[in-house]
């Protein structure tokens, strides 16, 4: 096919979805610009209650610093790291639930760096890692809709963020060159919401609010040539990873008949790629998918029809053609309605993130997260291309890629961020980064870099040309991992410290937990372990310091994954338990003049970044002593940081 201009902007890309460039940018105050959707003057309500006639009110203005539209992986980061570095934040999700493709709607697994080529996981820590902590302790039964809650708790008991569930965000109003508002529509409640902020953080995915601000964008799959991609098609084209729903069948210990719905889509496995297999029946299987060669957005709804029928048809031939008699007692325990997209626009930053960039892991100066997925690039037309495979794995990776800030944030709006699979890139790229963890390291960036913009008053552009290297510090600080950048902050007074000693040791030195490395990577030993337990490390000043916070990175083994799984899987390389590594118990001691004291002490630790806070002490050392461990004899600790 032809290809399309590649670049959709301004009052073409408003206009595509319904919106009138007078309108988008609108200077005005947005209420009363925009009203049309909250009017009620024919509503004939009569309010028995009140003995009188009245009009219902449906349009609310709201103001915060960080507005993060969608509420998947990258969503839920951005607003939790910008809420705790301190800006007032609303998330805005369109569905019911939080999760976005990890959700109990679509049930996509919580994937990041599963397994590199040395067989090893690396896996992602920072807000994400809580989140899969979190749901270890509280969800050990594994229930996808528990998860959801489990989800919605953890956002939610954030102070500053204020979660707005059923509400679609529509359209965004300019103010020159920058986002002055997203006119949203809150379905449950039928009200028209105006929220104004000072920065704007898309991580919906098919990203409305920056096309509707003529954010520039691209779609499709670009040529070799643009970018010297070797996987990339000869020339440029239209294809974008398709959708995909997921069934769950279940052995009810006795024969299961089944009968396929009047829209079932016949599915033809003599003519189908001998990849296209069925491993399993229980958990299901990815590749009933349905790509899009132009506007994947508009036929969303006709592709959702498709795939559910070519889903009943794959089931179908499971059932009855005879090729599964291990089949005869199953039937659907569960199958998905709404489909997960895997690709739709791709937004322009300063910079394009490329395959070379991943294949020949680039060292970016301002790089603020990693991947390590395969290029895993799905078949163009999905499931209605049967003579290929579902997905190609053009390249595994060694070692894990950095992900640049520039790729975060629109070249040409200038309070627009965005993270998830809608970032700066090209769509060969796009295979690899799409996968949620990854996301989700990027959606931390992004509303970090967003609480930055807010105490400095300053663009996105503005953090990456002259303030990268404080985001960095900031995102080291709070458990996110960036290859080949090493901790240095200046303010950490454990880098003032004479000596860190240890009561045992088993493996590692003590003094290797100031030296700005917060995991074993590339074959480097960056802990101190106990040979033990119980055990303490001591931290030692020549004159005494101020000290009112104290930050320990634990073990919680990143080499091995813990998002759950619907078989539950336990091994070396996938746990269904909590990290038996995890610190549980520890006491904080400060000596002051001479005499030590407890200042802090933790019984039911649950994450691997440990912060605790205390009443200003003037101490010549500090003493951790550390108790219990979920299950593992020796202590492991990656970092001591103390602050005043």
């Amino acid at each position: 096919m032809k290809r399309r201009k590649f670049f959709k902007v301004g009052a073409a890309s408003l206009i595509g979805v319904g919106i009138t460039p007078s309108i988008a940018q609108a200077s005005a105050n947005p209420i009363k610009v925009l009203s049309t959707l909250s009017k009620r003057s024919k509503d004939k309500w009569f309010h028995l209650g009140k003995n009188e006639s009245t009009k219902p009110s449906r349009l609310k203005q709201v103001t915060y610093d960080v507005a993060v539209i969608g509420g998947g992986g990258a969503g839920m980061c951005a607003a939790i790291s910008a809420a705790r570095n301190g800006a007032k934040v609303v998330l805005v999700q369109d569905r019911p639930v939080l999760g976005g493709n990890a959700s109990s709607e679509i049930r996509v697994r919580l994937n990041g760096v599963n397994r590199l080529k040395n067989g090893l996981a690396e896996r992602e820590t920072g807000v994400i890692e809580e989140i899969l902590l979190h749901n270890r302790f509280d969800n050990p039964q594994e229930s996808y809709p528990v998860w959801d809650h489990i989800l919605y708790d953890f956002v939610t008991r954030e102070p500053n963020i204020k979660l707005m569930l059923n509400t679609f965000a529509m359209q965004a109003v300019m103010d020159g060159d920058k986002i002055k508002s997203a006119r949203c529509w809150q379905m449950t409640t039928e009200t028209e919401y105006i929220i104004l902020a000072d920065i704007f953080i898309d991580c919906s995915g098919d990203g409305l609010i920056a096309a509707s601000a003529g954010a520039e964008y691209r779609t499709g799959r670009e040529g070799k040539k643009e970018f010297n991609e070797t996987y990339a098609p000869d020339e440029a084209d239209g294809w974008q990873m398709g959708s995909s729903i997921l069934l769950w069948a279940k052995d009810m210990g006795r024969e299961m008949p089944y009968n396929p719905p009047s829209y079932v889509m016949k599915y033809d496995a003599k003519k189908s790629h001998p990849k296209r297999k069925v491993r399993q029946l229980e958990e299901g299987f990815w590749w009933v998918e349905i790509g899009s060669d132009d506007d994947i957005i508009a036929d969303y709804e006709e592709n959702s029809h498709k795939v559910k029928g070519y889903m009943h048809g794959v089931w179908d031939w499971i059932k009855n053609s005879g090729d599964f008699p291990q089949a005869k007692n199953h039937a659907l325990e569960w199958m998905g309605s709404l489909p997960g997209r895997r690709e739709s626009r791709r937004f322009i930053g300063d910079y394009v993130l490329s395959e070379r960039d991943l294949t020949e892991h680039k060292h970016f100066n301002d790089a603020i997260a990693f991947g390590g997925w395969s290029l895993d690039e799905h078949n163009p037309g999905g499931i209605e291309n049967l003579s290929e495979p579902p997905s190609y794995f053009h390249q595994h990776f060694a070692k894990v890629y950095e992900i640049p800030f520039r790729s975060l944030y629109s070249h040409n709006i200038n309070n627009l961020l965005f993270a998830g699979r809608n970032v700066s890139q090209t769509h060969i790229a796009l295979s690899s980064s799409r996968i949620i963890a990854t996301c989700s390291l990027m959606g931390q960036a992004a509303g970090t870099a967003a609480s930055l913009c807010i105490k400095k008053g300053v663009s996105p552009r503005s953090i990456a040309q002259k303030h990268v290297n404080e985001l960095q510090e900031l995102l080291l600080r709070d458990d996110a991992f960036i290859p080949n950048r090493p901790a240095n902050d200046k303010l950490d007074l454990a880098r003032k410290s004479q000596v860190i000693i240890a009561s045992s040791t088993q493996s590692g030195e003590a003094s290797l937990l100031n030296n700005g490395w917060s995991r074993d990577i590339d074959g480097n030993i960056n802990h101190w372990q106990s040979k033990g337990l119980p055990a303490d490390i001591q931290m030692e000043w020549e004159e005494p310091v101020s000290i009112s916070q104290v930050e320990i990175k634990c073990d919680s083994n990143v080499k091995r994954n813990i998002m759950m799984r619907k078989d539950s899987r336990h091994d070396e390389l996938y746990s269904n338990t909590v990290p038996p590594e995890l610190m549980k118990a520890l006491t904080i001691e400060a000596r002051e003049r001479g005499k030590w004291r407890t200042v802090a002490t933790v019984a039911n630790n649950r994450t691997r970044l440990i912060k605790l806070s205390f009443e200003s002490v003037k101490a010549t050392a500090i003493r951790i002593q550390l108790q219990e461990t979920y299950g593992d004899k020796n202590a492991k600790l990656f970092e001591l940081r103390a602050y005043a």
